[in-house]
């Protein structure tokens, strides 16, 4: 059974896997991937969603509040609070306390939280929490914890990962009079006469791009489509780059552990 895992990462070591890129900023990615099984295209998936550890608050400890909220449903909505994470510079067992202490008449923002941490602060600052009316406070001290997408949801990094299948496009003729074109809705890229080809150039309409004409769609073996949106708690090439080396870092445990 070693051998033949040896032999497995040997194989996936001298494969090619080339990577298009369609889309791109600093929250949100699209690129094409050939070259891969859809195994790994989904281990991929599923690592960016629970391997890559992100800070979020666990405790909070209230001073005061005296707004329409109780204690609980304000700790809830702080947990929902994307913080920014630098990569590799907090083990798990680091806490960063947050404080906060707000007097209404006013809106508390997620703005409102101060850290300690220069890095680490909520990575969009306009998200409401509570609104305090006159007289009214909130006070509170608020630790956050490194985690994981496999211990609760707050911790991922990731709020809209998929892929699909690139489609490849093969044009079958013209229509005839009097034929209806359907609408064919497709996301991410295409592939036309072995070139890739970004949906957004024909507003993801295949009917924008070949007018009057009849077409074929088929998935493209091994090549697939990602769409990756990070909550801001680190870019999207970030959490791209920690997922894969989370999965090589398991393999290489996996490899020891059977070798051994």
């Amino acid at each position: 059974m070693g051998a033949a895992l040896h032999g497995w990462r040997d194989n996936m070591a001298q494969t090619k896997v080339k990577i298009d890129m369609i889309d791109h900023s600093d929250r949100f990615v699209t690129f094409v991937v050939q070259g891969l099984t859809p195994a790994f295209a989904n281990g991929i998936r599923r690592a960016m969603l629970t391997d890559v550890p992100t800070l979020s608050i666990d405790t909070i400890r209230v001073t005061e509040n005296t707004s329409v909220l109780f204690d609980e449903i304000i700790g809830h909505r702080l947990c929902l609070v994307p913080l920014t994470t630098p990569t590799d510079e907090f083990e798990y067992t680091d806490v960063v306390t947050l404080t906060l202490d707000v007097q209404g008449p006013a809106t508390v923002y997620s703005g409102d939280l101060v850290s300690p941490e220069k890095l680490v602060e909520p990575a969009d600052k306009r998200i409401p929490i509570v609104d305090l009316k006159e007289n009214q406070r909130l006070a509170f001290e608020a630790d956050a914890v490194l985690g994981t997408g496999r211990t609760h949801a707050k911790f991922q990094g990731g709020v809209a990962i998929g892929y699909t299948y690139l489609q490849s496009i093969n044009v079958l003729g013209t229509l005839k009079k009097g034929d209806e074109q359907t609408p064919l809705i497709v996301r991410g890229a295409i592939e036309d006469s072995g070139k890739i080809i970004p949906t957004s150039e024909f507003g993801h309409n295949l009917s924008n791009k070949y007018p009057k004409k009849k077409v074929e769609v088929t998935d493209v073996p091994n090549t697939f489509v990602f769409h990756v949106e990070t909550d801001g708690s680190m870019s999207s090439d970030e959490l791209i780059t920690s997922s894969v080396q989370s999965l090589c870092n398991r393999a290489d445990a996996l490899g020891e552990g059977i070798s051994i």
